[in-house]
C-alpha cells in the first residue's frame, strides 16, 4: 500500500482579474501559505501560463518550475479541459467553443478542431520539458445531445461518434506516447466519456491504447447516481489522476438528475464544498490506499454557494484529514511471523 500524495490543488477555478489569483507568482504563495503541496496548471489563462511557449521554450518551462519550487510546490499536471472538449464536439456546442478561439477561426470548427489539436500537442511537449507523467483533458461532447434515446437516435450514430474519436485520438494518444505522457481524459456528464460503458467504449475506439487513461472526479458520478467506489474497483489501473470535488443530489417531486434547466443553486444535483457534500471519501481514500493509487489528492473547487476562499482554505483540511498514512507493519503479518510446520500439522490432525 501507499500513502496518497497531497494536498493539491488545481488552479483553474481560481484564477480571476482580482490580487492575489491574477498572477501565477501571487496565487502560488497564496496557496503555498494555505499549505498546499502541489499545484495543477491550466492551459486557457496564457496570461498564468502559456503552454505553446512552455513546449517551444525549455527556459521557460524552467522558469515556471522555478517559481513554483520556490513556493514549496510541486507541479502534478497541465490540464487542457477546455482545448480537449474542441477535439471532437457537437454543432449544437459551436458557438459556446467559439468564445474561447482566436478570431480567425470562429465560425470553423475543423479549424478549431485542428487548432486544439495543436494545442494538445503543445501540452505533450511542455509536460515532458516539465518532468510530468500525466495530461489531464476532456474528450470532447461529439455524442451527448443523442444520450437520452427519447428521440430515437439514428441506428449507427453512436458508433460512428466513437469511430470519429478514434479517427481524431488515436495520432494524439500515439504522439503523448512518443513523449512518455499518458491522457487522462476526466470522466464527467456531458462527455463522450461519462461512466464506465463510454470508457470502455472510447478505450476500444483507440484500440486500447497504453496512453489512455482515466481522471477520477466523483462528485460527477453524484450527479448521475453512478457507484464511485464499484467503479475504482473496475477501473484502478486506469486512474492516474484524482479532483477531490463534492457533490450532492436531491431529487424532489419536481426535479430529478436534469433538474428542469434551472441555475445550479436551483438544481437537484450540485457541486459543493469539500465535507458539505454527499460523497463518501473516507471510503474512496481507503480504496485508492488499497489499490496502491500512485498519484496526488488534488481539489477542485466548484461549489455553488460557498466563498472560493473558505472553500480552498477547508479543502486544505478536509484532504489532510482523509489521506492515510499506512502502516508500517500489518497486525495479521505481526501474528505470523513464524511458522511451526509440526505444530500446524498436529493441530490440523494430520500428524
Amino acid at each position: 500500500m501507499k500513502t496518497i500524495k497531497g494536498p493539491g490543488i488545481f488552479l483553474a477555478q481560481f484564477i480571476s482579474e482580482e490580487s492575489p489569483f491574477n498572477t501565477l507568482d501571487s496565487i502560488l504563495k497564496w496557496v503555498a501559505d494555505i499549505g498546499y503541496t502541489s499545484v495543477q496548471l491550466p492551459t486557457w489563462n496564457i496570461d498564468i501560463f502559456d503552454v505553446k511557449l512552455a513546449a517551444s521554450s525549455k527556459e521557460y518551462a524552467s522558469e515556471i518550475l522555478g517559481k513554483i519550487r520556490e513556493n514549496g510546490l510541486i507541479l502534478t499536471e497541465i490540464c487542457s479541459h477546455l482545448h480537449g472538449n474542441m477535439i471532437a464536439s457537437h454543432p449544437a456546442y459551436d458557438s459556446a467553443l467559439d468564445l474561447l478561439c482566436p478570431k480567425k477561426i470562429i465560425g470553423k470548427p475543423k479549424e478549431r478542431s485542428k487548432w486544439a489539436t495543436e494545442i494538445l500537442k503543445s501540452c505533450a511537449i511542455a509536460s515532458k520539458n516539465m518532468n510530468l507523467k500525466n495530461h489531464v483533458t476532456f474528450p470532447g461532447c461529439l455524442l451527448w445531445p443523442y444520450l437520452y434515446p427519447g428521440m430515437l437516435r439514428p441506428k449507427g450514430i453512436i458508433e460512428e461518434g466513437y469511430r470519429e474519436h478514434s479517427k481524431k485520438w488515436i495520432p494524439l494518444l500515439n504522439f503523448f506516447d512518443e513523449h512518455g505522457i499518458n491522457i487522462c481524459y476526466e470522466v464527467h456528464g456531458a462527455q463522450d466519456i461519462h461512466d464506465g460503458i463510454t470508457f470502455e467504449k472510447f478505450l476500444k475506439a483507440v484500440n486500447n491504447h497504453k496512453r489512455c487513461k482515466i481522471l477520477f472526479d466523483p462528485s460527477h458520478f453524484v450527479l448521475q447516481g453512478l457507484d464511485y467506489l464499484s467503479y475504482i474497483d473496475h477501473y484502478h489501473e486506469f486512474i492516474k489522476v484524482f479532483h477531490v470535488k463534492d457533490a450532492e443530489f436531491n431529487p424532489s417531486g419536481k426535479q430529478g438528475m436534469y433538474s428542469g434547466y434551472e441555475n445550479w443553486i436551483d438544481r437537484a444535483a450540485t457541486f459543493r464544498s469539500l465535507g458539505d457534500g454527499q460523497v463518501k471519501f473516507k471510503n474512496i481514500f481507503s480504496k485508492f490506499t488499497k489499490y496502491n493509487y500512485e498519484g496526488w489528492a488534488t481539489l477542485e473547487w466548484e461549489c455553488c454557494m460557498k466563498n472560493k476562499i473558505d472553500g480552498a482554505i477547508e479543502g486544505f483540511n478536509f484532504i489532510s484529514k482523509n489521506i492515510i498514512n499506512i502502516a508500517d507493519s500489518v497486525f495479521e503479518s505481526e501474528a505470523g511471523k513464524i511458522t511451526h510446520t509440526e505444530k500446524n500439522l498436529s493441530d490440523l490432525g494430520i500428524k
